[in-house]
């Protein structure tokens, strides 16, 4: 058995499963849904919040956590989960996502990647020995090897180029990571990720060539960044048959609730998105049968909760009206009402796929979801979902 992940439960009728990964500061069940804490911190939540309202586990940026406060003062504080008081597991990114959504401040090579400080323009470099350095300076359970996340859409030759280069660079990344020590009294791990663009071909290639490195986890990366939703699930299926059973699986950047909905039914086992605490900071929430904006005048005499099958501390607190005055009136406390009924939301559905899994009945459950939940999109976006 594999000591980091326990799969407990697979679903007859997808790939659908569940899990337990186990970290130095906690075991998570997986299904999870991961809120991103981007510099150390989930936006408008602290982190008893992230408790009360089901947080497992939530995300650093590599990048970011460099350039502010630096990896050193991390280090010395104790790590990041003394460093911000989350005592529960932490999963960083290696700053590869900023190589590019930061397309104009960097330049790429077979070395690594040279980057302007969005901050002050300062040069920096990274390369896949340096990221496993700072993120093990920053005492993250789980972390991700430095990757190129080709744009959407792109040629055949840069996504294969794009391919070669995210294979060399695990291959660093793992070398460095058994030849570094660790910082702390705590292991670490750390996740491979599947490049490919929306090409089957060179998906299979990158996932194969992954999987020969042996990595204790893998991840999907280079999807929702444009590319219509049926080519998205077609690359998530492709990159699932191929992953190993025995080890998890996370999809990078999903999604709207929907997407992990299908991203579970193919066999992922963890998510992390910014929509729940970014959308939620503008107005907009998410509830069973859909999203809305409390912004909306519609709201401004609505005393029902939210959401009226809902426990979280919003719900059961405040009225739509008042938390759209808040808004209105620019009131710090309406975002935060709003972000923690979000992240709230996303951790009951994760979990009530997650207890559907382990009883057998995650087809009812899904189509369960689709039969209350709108979803504000085309057609063609929600093409390969068959119920």
């Amino acid at each position: 058995m594999n000591r980091l992940f326990e799969l407990r439960h697979t679903d007859t009728h997808s790939k659908a499963r569940a899990g337990t990964l186990t970290t130095a500061h906690g075991s998570i069940q997986t299904p999870v849904f991961m809120p991103v804490g981007t510099q150390g911190t989930v936006k408008a939540l602290s982190p008893d919040e992230l408790v009360d309202v089901g947080s497992q586990i939530i995300l650093g940026n590599t990048y970011h956590l460099y350039l502010r406060p630096g990896a050193e003062i991390v280090e010395r504080a104790g790590g990041l989960q003394q460093f911000s008081s989350w005592k529960r597991p932490m999963l960083t990114d290696s700053g590869g996502y900023q190589v590019y959504s930061l397309a104009d401040l960097r330049k790429i090579n077979d070395d690594g990647v040279v980057f302007r400080s969005h901050l002050d323009g300062s040069s920096h470099s990274f390369t896949p020995e340096s990221t496993v350095d700072v993120q093990r300076s920053l005492g993250s359970d789980i972390m991700m090897v430095l990757d190129e996340c080709p744009p959407y859409p792109c040629s055949e030759a840069y996504a294969a180029t794009a391919v070669e280069r995210t294979t060399a660079w695990a291959k660093r990344c793992l070398t460095q990571f058994h030849a570094s020590p660790g910082k702390f009294d705590f292991s670490q791990t750390i996740f491979a990720i599947v490049q490919g663009g929306t090409l089957p071909a060179l998906r299979r290639t990158s996932a194969d060539a992954l999987v020969q490195l042996d990595f204790p986890g893998y991840a999907i990366g280079g999807l929702s960044i444009g590319e219509p939703k049926p080519a998205l699930f077609e690359m998530v299926d492709i990159c699932t048959d191929i992953l190993p059973q025995d080890k998890p699986r996370y999809l990078m950047g999903m999604g709207k609730p929907e997407d992990l909905v299908e991203g579970i039914a193919r066999g992922v086992d963890m998510f992390d998105c910014v929509l729940p605490t970014r959308n939620g900071r503008k107005g907009q929430v998410f509830s069973w049968s859909g999203t809305m904006n409390l912004r909306n005048a519609g709201y401004k005499e609505d005393w029902r909760p939210i959401d009226e099958q809902c426990g979280c501390y919003a719900c059961r607190n405040f009225s739509r009206s008042y938390i759209r005055h808040l808004f209105r009136a620019e009131e710090i406390l309406g975002m935060r009402l709003a972000c923690i009924h979000n992240v709230f939301f996303y951790h009951q559905l994760v979990a009530r796929c997650r207890d559907a899994i382990e009883m057998g009945s995650f087809d009812d459950c899904r189509r369960e979801f689709y039969r209350n939940y709108e979803i504000r999109t085309s057609p063609n976006q929600m093409a390969t979902i068959s119920l």
